[in-house]
C-alpha cells in the first residue's frame, strides 16, 4: 500500500451579518494574522475596541471545526489567513429639520477565520527549503 502525501489541513469559520464596519474589524485582524490560537485570544481579551467580540466567536469557531473535524490539538494552531469583507448596509433615515431626512447607514460584514496546525507550517517550509 502506498500512502497519499498528508494534504494541508485548514479549518474555517465564518461570521456573517456582524454589525459593524469591515474597516474597523480588519484593524483587528490585522493584528492577530499568524499569531498561535493562544496568543490571539490574549490579544483580543485586553483589546480596546468593540469588534473582538465577534472575532473572538470566529476564532474559537475555527478551532473547534479543527479540533472535533480535523483532530487536530488546539495548542498547536496558528491563524493562517483573517479577512473581513463588507456586507449589506442597513439604510435608515433620521428626521431633521424642515421636513429633511438624512440616511444613516448601518454598515456590516462577514468575518472569514482560517486555522491550521503548526506543524504543517514547517513541514511545508522544510519542503520548499529542499528543493
Amino acid at each position: 500500500m502506498t500512502k497519499t502525501p498528508e494534504k494541508n489541513k485548514t479549518a474555517i469559520a465564518h461570521g456573517n451579518y456582524i454589525r459593524g464596519s469591515a474597516s474597523k474589524v480588519r484593524r483587528v485582524l490585522d493584528q492577530i494574522r499568524g499569531r498561535s490560537y493562544r496568543d490571539a485570544l490574549i490579544m483580543l481579551e485586553f483589546m480596546p475596541y468593540r469588534s473582538t467580540e465577534p472575532i473572538t466567536k470566529v476564532l474559537r469557531s475555527a478551532v473547534a471545526n479543527a479540533e472535533h473535524n480535523l483532530g487536530m490539538d488546539p495548542s498547536s494552531l496558528f491563524i493562517c489567513s483573517a479577512s473581513a469583507n463588507m456586507g449589506p448596509v442597513m439604510k435608515r433615515y433620521r428626521p431633521r429639520a424642515q421636513g429633511r431626512a438624512f440616511a444613516i447607514k448601518k454598515q456590516t460584514c462577514h468575518i472569514s477565520i482560517s486555522v491550521q496546525s503548526q506543524t504543517n507550517q514547517t513541514n511545508q517550509t522544510n519542503k520548499e527549503e529542499q528543493s
